[in-house]
């Protein structure tokens, strides 16, 4: 059982102190009744909630799609600088969220958030192969030659063993762009392969996870709760991201 003022602030829509106020003001029905106070407790498996008529889903845990920025750690804390976790409002940060993997400071794009560490943990883990799709931007001219680099896998200069990846030529320059494919997340891989390759990286953003893609809308820092059909996708250990 949990007070409905932590069950609604923590869906990331309202605050402790806007709960507080739709209580007062009669605009939530628990249980097909006006709520009596924010310190009533209910049980989110079972608990019909409505905000001025909309239901409101409840889950026992919380997951956000945040697009990271350049500069911002993937960490819950750290005293070097500001983390993920100070991008999000203060209710969401009391829900004992953490980085569902990590992104370098500064590399950006799709990060996930969450609570629930079984279902994160199966998602990272190499068993299920998640994809992992990122936009590059390097210097130098991108080859086919590079291409099948990737395609039969590498062992870097420090003896870092990179399983076989994807490589795709966007456009080719003075610098060139490219998406990058990983079914592993080992440190800085994606900088360390190109720049095997002579081909250092400018840029780097994280596109998609398995099926789940970045929100196009979400700009720098912005962030949102998943959807529930996001949410189906990790059910069963993460095998429906694959």
């Amino acid at each position: 059982m949990q007070r409905l003022d932590k069950l609604l602030s923590g869906t990331g829509k309202w605050s402790r102190r806007e709960v507080k106020l739709l209580v007062k003001q009669g605009r939530i029905l628990a249980d097909g009744a006006p709520a009596p106070s924010p310190e009533a407790k209910y049980a989110p498996e079972t608990a019909v909630l409505s905000v001025d008529g909309e239901p409101v889903m409840l889950s026992r845990y919380t997951w956000v799609m945040l697009n990271k920025p350049a500069g911002v750690l993937s960490a819950t804390e750290d005293g070097r600088g500001r983390t993920v976790l100070d991008l999000l409002p203060t209710e969401l940060q009391k829900l004992g969220l953490f980085p569902v993997g990590r992104l370098d400071k500064d590399t950006e794009g799709l990060l996930l958030l969450t609570n629930d560490g079984q279902t994160a943990h199966r998602i990272l883990s190499p068993k299920y192969h998640v994809d992992k799709v990122y936009y590059a931007r390097t210097a130098g001219r991108l080859e086919e030659v590079d291409c099948r680099a990737f395609e039969s896998g590498m062992t870097l200069e420090d003896g870092l063993a990179c399983l076989p990846a994807g490589l795709e030529i966007l456009s080719v320059g003075e610098t060139s762009e490219c998406l990058v494919t990983l079914r592993e997340g080992k440190f800085h891989q994606v900088k360390r392969m190109l720049a095997f390759r002579g081909k250092p990286v400018l840029y780097l953003k994280r596109l998609s996870m398995g099926k789940l893609p970045l929100d196009a809308a979400l700009e720098p820092g912005g962030f949102r709760l998943l959807t529930e059909g996001e949410r189906q996708m990790l059910q069963n250990g993460g095998k429906g991201i694959v």
